[in-house]
C-alpha cells in the first residue's frame, strides 16, 4: 500500500477531512479577489473532483472539498494549468484578506485590493513560528475587522479644518461620532479636539464646501487573536503614510515573531510572554531612521 504523506500534501493546501480517505484543497485568493476565468476553472474542478459546491471560507479563500486521493494529482495539474494557486497551511503567512477599498466602497481611505495583491507578492507563505494571518480595511467601518489578525492595517486620515473656507453649517460636527468637533453656528466657532480624533476622514468626506481636507494613511496594529483565545490587537505605531514604512514596519514584525516566537505560538501570545515594548520600540526606532 502506498505511503501517503500527509504533510506534504497539507503544505501544498490538500487538507484531509473527516473521512480521511478524502481531502479539500484551499485556494490562493488574494484580498477576495479571483477572476473571472479562474473562478469557471474553480467551477469545473469541484464539478469533475468534488461534489459540485465549493466552501467560500472566512478568510476569502475558496475550498474545494471531496476530492479523492487518486485525483490529487490530476487536480493539481489542472490548477496549474489555468493558473490557480494553492493557499497555505501551517506556520506561514496566511492568505491576506482585504475590502475593495477606495476604487469601489465610497467609503474607503486607502486602496485595499492593490495592497492585498502587494502583500501577497511579498510575504504570503513566508515562514514563522506559528500561523500569521494580515488583514487590510479601507476605513473605520472596519468591514475586515484590522484587530483580529496578527497584524492588521486599517486606512486612516488626518484631518485638518481650512477655516477661511468654513461656512459653519455643522455637517463635520454631525458626522463625527467621537464628538471630536463642536461647531457653534451662531457664533461661527468650531473646535476640533485632535485627541478625540480616531482618524475615521468621515468630516473629510462630509464636508460640502471643502473646509477639511485630509492626508490618507494606516494604521498598525499587532497581536490580534481571535480563535480558541480572544485578544484585541494594539496599534502599534502613530500613523504611517508612505508604503515603503508601511513594509519596513511588516518585515520588522515578522523578524521580531522569527525572533522571540516559539512553535506553535501566535504573535499576540509571544508578545503576552515576553512584552509589547520591545517590538512597539523597534518600530519606533525604524520610522525615526
Amino acid at each position: 500500500m502506498e505511503q501517503i504523506d500527509y504533510k506534504k500534501l497539507k503544505d501544498n493546501c490538500f487538507m484531509r477531512q473527516a473521512d480521511k480517505e478524502l481531502f479539500s484543497l484551499r485556494l490562493r485568493i488574494a484580498g477576495g479577489k479571483i477572476e473571472a476565468q479562474h473562478l469557471k476553472k474553480v467551477y469545473e474542478l469541484a464539478e469533475l473532483y468534488g461534489k459540485g459546491y465549493v466552501h467560500l471560507t472566512s478568510r476569502q479563500s475558496i475550498e474545494i472539498p471531496f476530492i479523492k486521493f487518486e485525483d490529487l494529482e490530476k487536480v493539481k495539474s489542472e490548477m496549474q494549468e489555468a493558473g490557480l494557486r494553492p493557499g497555505f497551511c501551517g506556520a506561514r503567512v496566511r492568505t491576506i484578506t482585504a475590502c475593495q477599498g477606495c476604487t469601489v466602497c465610497q467609503s474607503g481611505l486607502i486602496d485595499s485590493a492593490d495592497l492585498a495583491q502587494e502583500f501577497d507578492r511579498l510575504y504570503c507563505g513566508k515562514d514563522v513560528p506559528h500561523k500569521f494571518k494580515i488583514g487590510i480595511t479601507g476605513c473605520h467601518n472596519n468591514c475586515l475587522k484590522a484587530e483580529e489578525n496578527d497584524l492588521g492595517i486599517k486606512g486612516a486620515v488626518k484631518p485638518a479644518w481650512i477655516q477661511e473656507k468654513c461656512t459653519y453649517c455643522g455637517i463635520c460636527q454631525e458626522k463625527c461620532r467621537h464628538s471630536a468637533i463642536r461647531v457653534d453656528r451662531d457664533n461661527k466657532i468650531l473646535t476640533y479636539d485632535e485627541a478625540a480624533c480616531v482618524n475615521c476622514g468621515k468630516c473629510v468626506k462630509a464636508c460640502p464646501c471643502q473646509s477639511w481636507e485630509g492626508k490618507a494613511g494606516f494604521k498598525v496594529y499587532v497581536g490580534g487573536l481571535f480563535g480558541n483565545d480572544i485578544q484585541t490587537g494594539r496599534q502599534a505605531v502613530p500613523l504611517v503614510y508612505a508604503r515603503e514604512d508601511l513594509n519596513k514596519i511588516i518585515e520588522a514584525v515578522m523578524e521580531y515573531f522569527r525572533e522571540h516566537g516559539k512553535k506553535g505560538e501566535r504573535l499576540g501570545k509571544t508578545l503576552n510572554r515576553i512584552g509589547w515594548d520591545g517590538l512597539f520600540q523597534k518600530l519606533d526606532g525604524i520610522l525615526k531612521k
